[in-house]
């Protein structure tokens, strides 16, 4: 007996099977719901081998260093010398930026560790560092659980700033080396006042894996307090489903506390136009909540964001649209560069940009201490506003160090038109308006009134692992006229190079102030020197560049050729981005860097070498095909 598509029985079968293969491509491609809450339609992935990645730079991102590790002086640092330093959050609270992070003595998960505060009014200048929950000490009596090895903290959340105004700062306790589920201990909470001081410390939940209650732990149930306000406060969070969402992957709350049980790992959200909640988490994880954040559809895997174990920041920003934050890379022990990206419904995202390009030398290293900048977290829905229509996000840089970005909104990558910037009309001391700013706490970078009639920006340096650079991006072209002003107010061990450098950070003009006294400039594949330069004199500098064939440039310093006819260092099709930096070029650590070693921290790592100070002013740049 034969059969065939043309039976009546098989014919049905198979237009049945047909019907519902259909029915599940088109709901699995359906982008915004459940299956796909999120799409990333840029195209545009990274080039792996270079810290700029090949991407171009959201424009006028400012990157401040609010706390350098000192194993060797840590008066300098936070009075213990650690050198882990991680999971940061942020706040904005009564003009005051709050900022947190868990500090260790050299490795991840190791005790001791603790968590401190750092506090800013403008997001610049940062206080000293404080501890604001301490290493943990078990009463008398209570022993460490048989498997564990000490005591930690863990970070998933960190403060809360209540509707009756009141604010919260947030940690978890468990046991080394995995503090989760059974093997942690509880969440605690204290106060943060206006004036600087704190509340006692309480635990608000247990881990409800385990026996541990008031009577066999360290601090007392957040209950026993005698502040109704801070009672209040309290009460507003345990009931705030999106808020304590954030602690479901230490507690898992087996008695029945979440109402949704399938989070992934590091949980942070936005609500999107049509009244839906994206739920975001790390590897790329995302989910939709229709009921205000009580459930959320099982996450799912997003492929068009790339990601492996670093957080992932997403949020509505002021100019009413969408910016998602992440390593874009599934490599989790290289943590580079720091990238964001946009969207005008929270549905589809483009223009994968750079937020933070640079990777530091780790100067010490430990268990866990991925390279770059990671753990990115913005300030959560209702945890403040600062003024302007900044975005700012908080993170840790090679897991030794704490730094904040402030990203100017409306994001965006192109500049139309010419360059003119004599920094005359803009504020000293802050933000430089279209520039990207990396700004270590040694390598720092201002605007500064130089006399009273002349601002410029200052790049000094200090740093033996570090430097300053100040980035302006100006409309792409195929032919180039720059020009600027140098001064050199001190020259010790960093130099000052000054790069073009197309959207891929390819580099085709390459100019130095030398540590020698000599103006010098790349020539093909040799640094020949152009003329000898003073401290302490204004050096006018002016560039024509074109990208045809292998590339060429000229150089006029003081209206006087000097470089006639110079070969590109590199050949690019266009450029579109000017540098200024105090220190050579890096390219290190790179994607086989070993990570996982033990090495001594690195020569002088603890130490400020003699400073260098550099002034550019008169910045103007124009462009054509």
């Amino acid at each position: 007996m034969t059969s065939s598509i043309h039976s009546p029985y098989l014919r049905s079968i198979f237009f049945s099977l047909l019907l519902v293969i259909s029915c599940h491509v088109l709901t699995v491609a359906q982008t915004g719901s459940e299956h796909e809450p999120i799409r990333y339609i840029g195209g545009k992935h990274i080039d792996p081998f270079k810290h700029e990645a090949g991407l171009r730079y959201a424009i006028g991102v400012e990157n401040i260093q609010t706390f350098r590790a000192n194993r060797s002086h840590p008066e300098l640092a936070d009075n213990f010398g650690y050198t882990y330093s991680h999971a940061s959050n942020l706040a904005y609270w009564n003009g005051m930026f709050y900022q947190q992070y868990i500090s260790g003595e050299s490795d991840e998960h190791v005790a001791p560790v603790q968590t401190m505060l750092t506090t800013s009014t403008d997001g610049r200048d940062w206080s000293f560092p404080q501890v604001i929950f301490p290493a943990y000490e078990a009463p008398e009596g209570v022993e460490i659980p048989e498997g564990s090895h000490g005591y930690m903290m863990h970070q998933r959340m960190g403060f809360y700033v209540a509707p009756n105004g009141r604010l919260l700062t947030l940690a978890f306790y468990g046991h080394t080396d995995n503090p989760f589920r059974e093997n942690g201990i509880g969440r605690v909470v204290r106060e943060l006042y206006k004036d600087g001081t704190m509340g006692p410390i309480y635990f608000i939940r247990y881990d409800s894996m385990t026996d541990w209650n008031e009577t066999n732990t360290a601090f007392p149930f957040y209950q026993n307090a005698t502040d109704k306000g801070f009672l209040e406060a309290c009460e507003s969070l345990l009931a705030d489903p999106l808020m304590t969402l954030q602690w479901y992957e230490e507690d898992n709350g087996d008695d029945g506390f979440y109402a949704f049980k399938k989070s992934e790992q590091a949980f942070n959200w936005y609500h999107r136009n049509d009244g839906k909640i994206v739920g975001l988490w790390k590897k790329s994880y995302a989910a939709l909540s229709e009921d205000g954040g009580h459930t959320f559809s099982d996450p799912v895997k997003v492929p068009t964001f790339v990601m492996s174990g670093g957080k992932v920041w997403g949020q509505r920003t002021e100019d009413g649209k969408y910016a998602i934050s992440y390593n874009p890379i599934d490599q989790t022990q290289y943590r580079f560069p720091m990238a964001i990206n946009t969207s005008n419904d929270g549905i589809l995202y483009d223009n994968l940009l750079l937020v933070q390009a640079e990777v530091p030398a780790r100067r010490f290293t430990g268990r866990w201490k991925d390279f770059g900048p990671c753990y990115m977290r913005g300030i959560s829905p209702g945890n403040g506003n600062p003024p302007g229509s900044d975005m700012w996000m908080s993170y840790s840089m090679n897991k030794e160090d704490i730094w904040i970005s402030r990203i100017p909104t409306p994001i965006k990558y192109k500049v139309e038109g010419d360059v003119k910037d004599d920094f005359d009309n803009m504020t000293t001391g802050g933000a430089i308006k279209d520039w990207n700013i990396h700004s270590p706490a040694w390598a720092r970078i201002e605007l500064i009134q130089e006399n009273t009639k002349n601002k410029a920006i200052k790049l000094s340096d200090s740093d033996p692992y570090d430097y300053a650079r100040a980035i302006r991006v100006f409309e792409e072209g195929s032919r180039v006229k720059a020009s600027f002003k140098v001064k050199v107010l001190e020259q010790a061990e960093a130099d000052f190079e000054i790069e073009i450098a197309d959207q891929f950070g390819n580099r085709p003009v390459q100019l130095i102030f030398d540590l020698d006294g000599q103006i010098k400039a790349k020539d093909g594949n040799s640094l020949i020197s152009l003329r000898p330069y003073q401290k302490g004199v204004w050096y006018t500098l002016n560039i024509e560049e074109n990208t045809e064939g292998l590339g060429s440039y000229s150089v006029l310093v003081n209206g006087e050729k000097i470089g006639n006819d110079l070969s590109a260092a590199v050949a690019i099709k266009t450029v579109e981005r000017i540098s200024f930096r105090t220190g050579t070029y890096r390219d290190l650590p790179n994607r086989t860097t070993p990570n996982e070693t033990n090495d001594p921290p690195l020569p002088g790592a603890d130490e400020k070498q003699k400073e260098s100070v550099y002034l550019i002013d008169n910045v103007s740049v124009s462009t054509s095909h």
